[in-house]
């Protein structure tokens, strides 16, 4: 790997498919933002079989941050209802490996580290519905930047299941008064992928302190006419695995999705 973040033209990348395929061979390690319109994304989660239970009573109790779209067999490295010739050891543009709850390493696959008792979790991506905000004719600064969205932690918390718990993390996005109103409308309809926001201005009120400086993700600028827009946000297992310290997990990079074949209308209800 040359550690460049794109290896390949993002505008070849119009499916699942093809995202899985370059990231699997190496070519393509970026944020996934705007790439395969058309396609739900997913966040990652992996834990060893004996968390797996409280860690889907989690997802249960706190649908919004943590919309739960599949669940794996132990071992397996697929989710065939989600996308087919899927390997989820490489076939994502980044990874984070997790032991007792401290970050170790973010390699581009993690083929090695795989075992037989791993469990993984798609959840709901906010990146899905973002079609539907610019089929409105709505600025999406990260999307024109090919970044990732600004993600933050708050002071929200999430129903505790077994091990489990810790705070909400949101992802933002600015909009003008009118076209907030018109974001809430469109993302209502999308509730297997964080639906309507839970938050709307006022950052310091949910416990975040300079919007110039996410926790997650890449800055983008909010604008003295805008109202920053928070929405629960699928980063949100990571924070509680900083919290709770399982002996081991992986997930994917914040912002760097599992681009699945399930088409986004198939997360929005009419």
């Amino acid at each position: 790997m040359d550690g460049s973040p794109h290896r390949i033209d993002r505008a070849a990348l119009k499916t699942g498919r093809d995202v899985r395929r370059a990231c699997r061979a190496g070519e393509f390690s970026g944020a996934t933002s705007g790439l395969a319109p058309g396609f739900a994304q997913a966040n990652l989660v992996v834990l060893p079989a004996d968390l797996a239970g409280d860690f889907l009573r989690f997802c249960q109790r706190n649908p919004k941050p943590c919309p739960l779209l599949g669940v794996s067999d132990p071992g397996a490295t697929d989710l065939p209802d989600l996308a087919a010739d899927l390997d989820l050891r490489t076939d994502l543009p980044g990874y984070r490996l997790w032991r007792g709850g401290e970050l170790i390493a973010e390699p581009e696959d993690v083929r090695e580290w795989w075992r037989a008792d791993l469990v993984a979790f798609a959840i709901g991506c906010s990146y899905t519905f973002e079609a539907a905000l610019l089929a409105e004719g709505m600025t999406l600064r990260h999307v024109a930047a090919g970044s990732e969205v600004p993600m933050f932690a708050t002071n929200i918390d999430c129903a505790p299941a077994g091990k489990f718990f810790g705070h909400m993390v949101v992802s933002m996005r600015p909009f003008r008064p009118a076209e907030a109103i018109r974001a809430v409308q469109i993302t209502s309809r999308f509730p297997f992928v964080h639906g309507a926001p839970v938050h709307i201005g006022l950052p310091e009120m949910i416990g975040i302190k300079d919007l110039a400086r996410p926790d997650y993700g890449a800055p983008v600028p909010v604008l003295a006419d805008e109202l920053p827009v928070f929405w629960a946000c699928g980063v949100t297992p990571q924070a509680v695995i900083a919290a709770m310290r399982p002996p081991f997990a992986i997930t994917h990079q914040p912002g760097r999705m599992l681009v699945l074949d399930l088409p986004d209308h198939r997360c929005a209800v009419l």
